[in-house]
């Protein structure tokens, strides 16, 4: 009995699959633990399964319950002022065929024409219900079966919430009974939550006294209780998920806005990191909520200080090591404990101020995804960098129009995020979204 036991659990851990219903994945850690995953990429490429037309967009994709949750945007044709629909877009899984669209007007008069493109913001589907934030800061909650709207909130006009300059950015989550998001609402609103079922407010909290940024806020469990952790260009606050009371809060300054990656907790640590501040690593109090400085790093005048300067992308951390592409396309290795440089490698990707690169772990590896639209197999260890393979994913078609903001070339890039599912990667560009898999059973 034992062994048959055995034999059943080994077959169930070998099929694992889950679903990627937001932003970096089901525990929201960019963590993919899907099995059964190939090793190394065929020679010709990646199996397709289904393509399918859609509209631009920054917003990666979200996979659950057997449906693809994609938003776009178009703009009116011969508008003058920026004007358009948004448009959210449910395809079958297996197939890739439209089962609803559901579109709204969308004012991208605010947002800087050169990134004028599309949503930014990765839908979150919890349960029967999908929640989307619009670039023009539209939040909607949509039945997933039907695209029937359940419930909206004009943020702008109901908090007096201004649109970054890049546009909103910032996904939402879902703790509990309620849908939070860093908002940055005018004058106590930078982080609000709502009843998720009705969309009534729930509370507010932080007076807003700079920019909200890009940043999406996350949940963790430390010093006791929950914390929901909200990264903004005035600092890192943590508060009770369940009030919006805070539990601590550290001053970290950030230059124009640009608070873009997600904060990552490991451990005893919480790190965010800025290509003009560096790194910003906070110690976690193991028996109350509150968090003390471990280190940070400063680059006020762009020169090589920092250890850890990402600007766009979210870095990893395993153990006690960060990995991340920096803002001029280096990838590094730096100590969590205390900053230290210990490793350093270039040519991965282009050497650009804005370079990106998503990183998602699966078991001991790393999947890369390069704004050139490979996607990377590799290893990080505090000894170096190992690239294992790379393949094309999808021909990037995003142009911001030369030169905008640091970028010298007039090069297309990829900078939606896949959703990796099933044992499946789903991919974005501004003309379609694609599924390719990446099952082992499938290569043999």
């Amino acid at each position: 009995m034992a062994v048959v036991c055995a034999v059943v659990c080994l077959t169930a851990a070998g099929i694992h699959a889950e679903d990627w219903p937001q932003w970096r994945g089901a525990n929201r850690d960019g963590v993919w633990r899907d099995t059964g995953i190939v090793e190394r990429f065929a020679d010709d490429g990646l199996i397709v399964k289904w393509r399918t037309p859609v509209r631009g967009g920054f917003a990666g994709p979200a996979v659950a319950d057997g449906r693809v949750f994609v938003l776009d945007y178009q703009e009116t044709p011969g508008s003058r002022t920026m004007d358009g629909h948004e448009r959210l877009v449910a395809l079958d899984e297996e197939t890739g065929a439209v089962l609803w669209t559901r579109e709204w007007p969308a004012a991208y008069r605010n947002i800087h024409y050169k990134f004028a493109i599309g949503p930014r913001a990765t839908p979150l589907v919890d349960g029967d219900r999908v929640y989307i934030m619009g670039a023009a800061g539209t939040l909607s909650c949509f039945e997933t079966a039907t695209g029937d709207l359940v419930w909206r909130v004009d943020t702008v006009a109901d908090y007096g919430v201004t649109v970054p300059v890049f546009g909103v950015s910032q996904s939402p989550l879902v703790e509990g009974e309620q849908l939070i998001a860093l908002l940055g609402g005018e004058p106590d609103a930078m982080v609000v939550a709502w009843d998720k079922a009705t969309g009534a407010e729930a509370w507010r909290a932080i007076e807003t006294n700079s920019e909200a940024g890009y940043s999406s806020p996350i949940v963790i469990d430390a010093g006791g209780v929950r914390q929901l952790i909200a990264w903004y260009p005035a600092g890192v606050t943590s508060l009770d998920p369940a009030t919006g009371d805070i539990w601590w809060r550290h001053d970290f300054a950030v230059p124009s806005g640009f608070t873009i990656g997600t904060p990552v907790r490991s451990g005893p640590y919480l790190l965010v990191t800025h290509v003009e501040n560096g790194g910003l690593v906070l110690a976690l109090n193991p028996d109350r909520p509150a968090a003390r400085l471990a280190w940070e790093g400063t680059n006020l005048n762009r020169t090589d200080r920092p250890p850890q300067r990402s600007l766009i992308s979210t870095a990893a951390v395993t153990g006690d090591a960060v990995y991340g592409l920096n803002s001029y396309g280096e990838f590094r290795g730096v100590d969590l404990r205390d900053g230290a440089r210990l490793w350093s490698t270039e040519g991965l990707t282009p050497d650009n101020r804005w370079t990106n690169s998503y990183l998602v772990a699966n078991g001991d590896r790393w999947f890369m995804v390069h704004e050139t639209g490979e996607l990377v197999i590799a290893r990080f260890t505090p000894d170096g960098y190992e690239e294992v393979d790379r393949t094309l994913l999808l021909t990037p078609t995003t142009r911001t129009q030369g030169g905008a903001s640091g970028r010298w070339d007039d090069r297309a890039v990829l900078w939606a995020h896949p959703a990796f599912a099933n044992r499946h990667v789903v991919a974005r560009n501004d003309a379609e979204v694609v599924r390719l898999s990446l099952d082992a059973e499938d290569y043999e």
